[in-house]
């Protein structure tokens, strides 16, 4: 540990850890942004011809591999994946707490 250096653990949510309001949201929008970059790397396609397929302009591909995606709904970024060639499934269950919330990958 340097000394001075005050270290936080994370909650898992690095929107949360800010107190970003919608936290929640933005970090499955986050992850639904990897996948969709993930996917265009991996289908050597270009900005354009991924815009094409997602049904998107090529200046929102841009903006949201640069990480600007505020835009962008969840149902859109899911419709994205979709296009690309990804299965979606929803998985809705009984919450722990009295209030639940919103999770995306294996772990959830």
């Amino acid at each position: 540990m340097i000394e001075g250096l005050e270290i936080e653990a994370s909650s898992g949510n690095v929107f949360a850890d800010l107190g970003l309001p919608d936290a929640e949201k933005l970090k499955i929008k986050s992850g639904l942004v990897v996948e969709i970059t993930s996917a265009v790397h991996r289908l050597g396609l270009t900005q354009e011809e991924a815009g094409w397929r997602m049904g998107i302009p090529q200046p929102k591909v841009s903006g949201m591999m640069r990480g600007d995606f505020a835009n962008l709904s969840e149902c859109k970024l899911m419709e994205c994946l979709n296009r690309l060639g990804y299965d979606i499934e929803t998985k809705v269950r009984p919450a722990i707490n009295s209030v639940g919330h919103l999770g995306l990958g294996p772990e959830w």
